[in-house]
């Protein structure tokens, strides 16, 4: 599948310098999959992506690294 591939390689970018690297890989990977997108760099830019941006979890937080 070329999207897992795809979200596999911008997440381990997004995630290179995340205090819990497991729990930010997940989470990326599952906005990912849904919004076929991943904000550049390791942190902020998540203009770039406004699903990923805009998805919130259960406690109103954001869902996406």
């Amino acid at each position: 599948m070329a999207g897992s591939n795809f979200c596999d390689s911008k997440c381990k970018l997004r995630c290179s310098k995340a205090g819990l690297a497991d729990r930010c890989l997940k989470y990326c990977g599952i906005c990912c999959e849904e919004c076929k997108c991943v904000p550049s760099g390791t942190y902020g830019n998540k203009h770039e992506c406004p699903c990923y941006r805009d998805k919130k979890n259960s406690k109103g937080k954001s869902k996406c690294p």
